[in-house]
This record gives structure tokens, C-alpha cells and sequence, in this order.
């Protein structure tokens, strides 16, 4: 018995000769497709929303976006992969209709609405509640350290000048002193260069490092992320304690506790979403207030 025989790559096939056949109706992409469309591009900050009248044509803001939307639920991030899978993905194929920017193109619609994408986020949420896919009635929140791009010695450096410029202050109210000028404004231009002013160092099982500590709310039903937040470094937990959740008990929150601010949900927070120990009285109903 031989093996299992492809056809000949000469062979004529009755393959679809349209895209649209060859993606299924409830396919993913088709949601994007519809829920980019409904979406007021101008209203949400996209530039060139409207096409201009003169120059050379540039792409629709809507197929960068439905492009940005895929790679997000396809866990594909580069903007070099996305360029690649635009030319061989018949998915992607179907969805911007064969088009295939390049990936400076990609890359520069991301860096120049972010904003926007997050807005676009927030129409997505609104749809999912009015479709019931968020159901609002129990919530789990969650926190993810993120290590920054910039290196130690750059977050340390910019502590650094972070302590020297409030130190001349105080100097400055106590009694007068002779400031260089040029020093302070060198420290000044150092700080406002810093890509990242708002990371701070945390706790990690590597030891300190820089990072941003991510908060993130869950719909309990079918565990769509409703909202999410980044503290600053001078209001982020982890920043301060390490982020150890040490001393967090297993029962559950009394009533007048979910009321006024479950303290017992902010200490869970890191095991919440693996479910590890965590009482259901200890979500809160996403719709009351903290």
C-alpha cells in the first residue's frame, strides 16, 4: 500500500475562484469586518478618516485597523509578520481585500493612534455587553508585571535625577545657595527625554527590575477583559510592597465589605483568574462602584 497522494501542482481544480467561499460565515474575521465599519473613524481620532482630494492615495485607516484587530487575536504582533501574512494568509486575503502594506506602514499607524485603537477597544466592549457576551455580573481583577523596554541603568539614572532636582528644592527653601543653571537645566532635559517616565522597579522572581504592573477587570462569563489600568509608580502596589500579597485569606467578603471596596479582592487580585483559593462572594458586580 503507498502513501496518501497529493495532486499534481499542474492539476486544474474547481477552486473557489472568489475569496468570499472560502471564508466560512461565522468566521472571526467577518466580526471584525462588520464591527470596523460601524465604527466612526473621525470621532475616535484616526487620522485621514476622510480621503483627500489631492495627492497620492493612502490606505483606509479601516483596513489598518481590521489588519491591527487580526494580528491582536492571532497573537501576531510584528509588523514584519503581519506584512508576510497579508501576502500568504487567505483570511487576511479576504479581509482587505488582497491588499498588503508594508510593514513601516503598519508600524507607523500603530505609533501614530494609539489613542484611537484604545477607543476602538472600548467600542468593542460596548458591543460585546449589547450582544450579551459581557454579562456584568461578576468580575475578576487581575495585575501583570510588564518589563519595560528601558534598560536598569536608564530607570535608576533617571531616579537619580529625580532625587538631585528634589533636593535642590528643598536646599532652595531652606536658605540660598549658588545653583549652576546649566547643571539643572542638563537634569531637566535628561527627564524629559526619558522614554518611559512612568516605570518603576518591582519585585520579580529575577529581583528588581523595571516594570509597569498592568491591572486588568474580566467578565466572569466568558472572561472578556471589560477594563483596564496602569498605575503610575508612585500608586501602583507592587511599586511600593514589592508586590507581595502575603497575609491574603481564603473567605469570602462580607456583604458591607463588597459595598464600600472588597480589600480582600485587591490582596486576591493575583489569584483571582487561576482561581486559586478565591471565595465567588469575593468578586464584585461589575456595575457598582468602588
Amino acid at each position: 500500500m503507498g502513501y496518501v497522494q497529493g495532486e499534481g501542482r499542474t492539476q486544474g481544480t474547481l477552486f473557489p475562484v472568489c475569496l468570499e467561499e472560502l471564508i466560512p460565515d461565522d468566521h472571526v474575521c467577518r466580526v471584525i469586518d462588520a464591527f470596523v465599519d460601524r465604527l466612526d473613524m473621525a470621532g475616535l481620532g484616526f487620522e485621514r478618516a476622510e480621503a483627500a482630494e489631492t495627492g497620492r492615495p493612502g490606505y483606509d485607516p479601516r483596513d489598518l485597523l481590521k489588519l491591527y484587530l487580526y494580528g491582536y487575536l492571532q497573537q501576531i504582533r510584528s509588523s514584519r509578520r503581519l506584512e508576510s501574512e497579508c501576502r500568504r494568509n487567505i483570511e487576511l486575503m479576504w479581509l482587505l481585500g488582497r491588499l498588503a502594506p508594508d510593514h513601516k506602514t503598519i508600524a507607523e499607524f500603530r505609533r501614530m493612534h494609539r489613542e484611537g485603537v484604545t477607543a476602538a477597544g472600548a467600542e468593542l466592549v460596548r458591543l460585546a455587553r449589547s450582544v450579551g457576551l459581557v454579562k456584568g455580573e461578576w468580575i475578576a481583577i487581575d495585575g501583570s508585571k510588564f518589563q519595560t523596554v528601558s534598560s536598569r541603568k536608564s530607570v535608576r539614572e533617571r531616579d537619580a535625577l529625580e532625587r538631585y532636582l528634589e533636593q535642590l528644592e528643598q536646599t532652595d527653601q531652606q536658605d540660598e545657595m549658588v545653583v549652576d543653571p546649566s547643571a539643572v537645566a542638563l537634569a531637566l532635559e535628561k527627564l524629559h527625554r526619558h522614554p518611559e517616565p512612568e516605570a518603576g522597579f518591582m519585585h520579580s522572581e529575577h529581583g528588581l527590575m523595571p516594570a509597569y504592573n498592568v491591572q486588568a477587570a474580566v467578565d466572569a462569563e466568558y472572561a472578556l477583559i471589560v477594563a483596564q489600568h496602569r498605575p503610575s509608580r508612585r500608586q501602583s502596589p507592587s511599586a511600593t510592597n514589592g508586590g507581595s500579597r502575603a497575609g491574603s485569606s481564603g473567605r469570602p467578603c462580607a456583604p458591607n465589605e463588597r459595598r464600600g471596596g472588597c480589600g480582600l479582592l485587591e490582596r486576591h487580585a493575583g489569584r483571582s483568574l487561576r482561581g486559586e483559593g478565591n471565595h465567588p462572594a469575593c468578586a464584585r458586580p461589575a456595575g457598582e462602584e468602588q
